[in-house]
């Protein structure tokens, strides 16, 4: 009988393999035990625990806005900061509401993602990556931390009992730059993009759109894990988010969005989306996974495709107008591409009827 030597690559790649089957029996199994085997095994869950729910990155311009707009909603929402010092902070912010508690913990710990996680039905996760240099805008670096935090959190999903649903937040980015390096054409030769459209690892890599590379790879890792683990998720892909005290958020990302805007604009796919109306689109998108509303959703109010409205952009989010658009002469976009977020535009339309229906029916 002859021996085989593994090299240590070959070894660790085969435990990798491992835990994962083990993750995705675990999964399973939790879910036997839960909503979707009813019919197996009978076991009451109270309204309560249904509307617990977690936020990472909840103290950033969107997390805050899905934990208002949470609460709003009747959910108990844990916050997860990463800092001790931030806790008095944000619980200042939240103005005492009842139904919003702030917990510590490392999103570059699953362990402790799990145990801040425990007891959550549902998890949020921003992806909000903050460049630690802070003036170096978002770099390769931080695309890597960005896929690595959304792993850990999908993982720590993965393995804790009560979590049924995920939300990402994920980035049009991760949608529109399909294109090849060595073709003439950069970011696509479909007209109509939507949420069945993928941006190019290699294109990404190739004009080092980092944040746009980031967000591809952590919808891609979010997605593996979702499959193997039986954990219902969705993605919201992003247009480029303003509203009420943008001036007061990092710039970091933003900035980041911005690089290839020139050529976004050009082909009428530089959109952008309210804070608050992004927020409410996570709501209704997390609400409508119990009906099998799971998969990707494009979300944006509005797409920029004349100078007018670029330099309206600029002076609101405080950036040069050249860093959008050609000032020399200044030029309306060719729109050479749709954007489409038809997808969440019908579940909005299906979720207003069901609300209608239902007040409808308490007068008779």
């Amino acid at each position: 009988m002859g021996i085989v030597f593994r090299s240590e690559e070959t070894f660790v790649s085969e435990l990798e393999q491992l835990r994962r089957m083990l993750v995705a029996c675990g999964g399973v199994q939790r879910r036997k035990d839960g909503e979707d085997f009813k019919t197996l095994k009978s076991k009451p869950i109270e309204d309560a625990e249904e509307k617990i729910v977690c936020v990472t990155s909840g103290d950033s311009f969107l997390g805050s806005a899905i934990v208002n707009e949470l609460s709003s909603h009747g959910y108990s929402v844990r916050v997860i900061v990463d800092n001790p010092e931030d806790v008095n902070k944000l619980e200042e912010t939240t103005n005492g509401r009842h139904n919003v508690t702030v917990v510590v913990a490392k999103l570059t710990d699953v362990n402790s993602l799990v145990e801040a996680f425990n007891g959550c039905r549902g998890v949020f996760h921003t992806s909000s990556s903050i460049d630690p240099a802070g003036v170096s805008g978002y770099t390769k670096v931080m695309s890597e931390v960005e896929m690595r935090t959304t792993e850990n959190v999908m993982e720590a999903c993965a393995r804790t009992e009560t979590v049924r649903n995920c939300v990402l937040t994920s980035s049009l980015l991760a949608c529109i730059w399909r294109g090849q390096p060595d073709e003439n054409e950069s970011i696509g030769t479909s007209q109509i993009v939507d949420q069945t459209c993928w941006s190019s690892l290699q294109l990404c890599q190739h004009k080092k759109l980092w944040l746009a590379l980031g967000k591809l790879k952590s919808e891609k890792v979010a997605w593996k894990i979702a499959q193997e683990s039986g954990l219902k998720l969705a993605t919201i892909c992003s247009a480029l988010i303003t509203g009420p005290n943008f001036h007061l958020r990092s710039s970091t990302a933003t900035m980041a969005y911005l690089k290839g805007a020139r050529e976004m604009y050009t082909n009428g796919l530089l959109a952008t989306v309210d804070v608050t109306k992004l927020a409410k689109a996570h709501v209704l998108v997390y609400e409508g996974i119990k009906e099998n509303a799971s998969g990707r959703y494009i979300c944006f109010d509005r797409v920029i495709s004349t100078a007018d409205e670029a330099a309206t952009l600029a002076a609101e989010i405080g950036v040069p107008v050249g860093n959008i658009v050609q000032t020399d002469p200044p030029m309306d976009c060719t729109i050479s591409f749709q954007l489409s977020n038809k997808k969440l535009s019908d579940l909005m339309a299906r979720s207003n009827l069901q609300h209608r229906c239902l007040n409808e029916n308490r007068y008779f």
